[in-house]
């Protein structure tokens, strides 16, 4: 089996869209972006699923990723997501992205028209082929209601520009089952199960805890890939209770609440998104003052 060179690894940040009065907060945005930059983040993601791309106009979703691409300027990487249920939409999201100079491109499985197989093959197959741009697949199969098998990943994993999976099922067989398949590097997509996949072979994260706690999830990730794992370990007992928290109701829900406490956001969501319920806020509030987050 050849070795797929892993280009991209680490504590990558599933970046949210701060919004103020309808529209991106492009002064909050080079806050949040100046405080990864300070903490040691990676990889910046913005447009995908945490970051309300499914709200957001055409437009916007371009000139989001624009602005970050632009503001970054090659101080670290940024994979812009870039995914649809209409393959030739995404084929456009793609080629902005490549026109912006962006390093990579995040494109999650088509989601509600539940494509076959063969039929999500062909979807990322037609994006690899026609746009120069390394692509990570995104496998969320609670969001989407597909999963991308792990022999079809094999598939893909023969395309040159296809470089990585982010890999979101929750499911530990899964993502064993790609790495004894490929050599397709995997990155988790499920922040409780960071660790443990990272032990098991993951090459990094793309994380929602990173908006909140991003020097702790970079330094969980750095001691796993460097095989401190005694150390990486404590850490993942600390981030625990915050990785299960953050999803106690519909990402980005909470850590758009934590960010909005922690003065970095206006806590603004797009319908058909909106605020914790109180029962909710209160436990959630506990987990973060314990870590000391707020």
């Amino acid at each position: 089996m050849r070795k797929k060179k892993s280009m991209f690894e680490g504590s990558m940040v599933a970046l949210v869209t701060p919004f103020r009065n309808g529209k991106v907060d492009e002064k909050a945005l080079r806050g949040l972006i100046d405080f990864h930059l300070k903490e040691g983040t990676d990889v910046i993601i913005p447009c995908g699923t945490t970051g309300e791309s499914a709200t957001m106009s055409h437009t916007e979703h371009r000139d989001t990723m624009t602005f970050v691409v632009e503001y970054v300027h090659h101080r670290i990487p940024v994979i812009c997501g870039c995914g649809s249920n209409n393959t030739t939409e995404a084929l456009e999201l793609v080629r902005h992205a490549k026109k912006i100079k962006a390093d990579g491109v995040l494109v999650v499985t088509p989601y509600y028209n539940k494509p076959t197989q063969e039929g999500l093959y062909r979807h990322y197959e037609y994006l690899a082929t026609r746009v120069d741009i390394p692509i990570v697949l995104y496998n969320v199969p609670g969001r989407t209601g597909v999963s991308i098998a792990p022999e079809t990943v094999a598939r893909l994993s023969k395309i040159d520009t296809i470089v990585a999976i982010k890999e979101a099922s929750g499911s530990m067989d899964q993502a064993e089952q790609i790495m004894q398949l490929c050599d397709l590097p995997v990155l988790s997509g499920e922040d409780s199960l960071n660790f443990p996949l990272i032990a098991i072979g993951a090459r990094g994260v793309i994380s929602v805890v990173a908006n909140i706690a991003p020097r702790l999830v970079k330094g969980l990730v750095s001691a796993a890939l460097n095989g401190n794992m005694d150390e990486a370990r404590s850490i993942h007992k600390i981030l625990y209770p915050l990785s299960k928290a953050v999803f106690i109701e519909t990402n980005p829900i909470p850590v758009k609440t934590a960010l909005g406490k922690m003065g970095m956001i206006k806590p603004e969501l797009r319908m058909p998104l909106c605020e914790m319920r109180p029962e909710n806020e209160k436990k959630f509030v506990e987990v973060l003052k314990k870590l000391r987050v707020i």
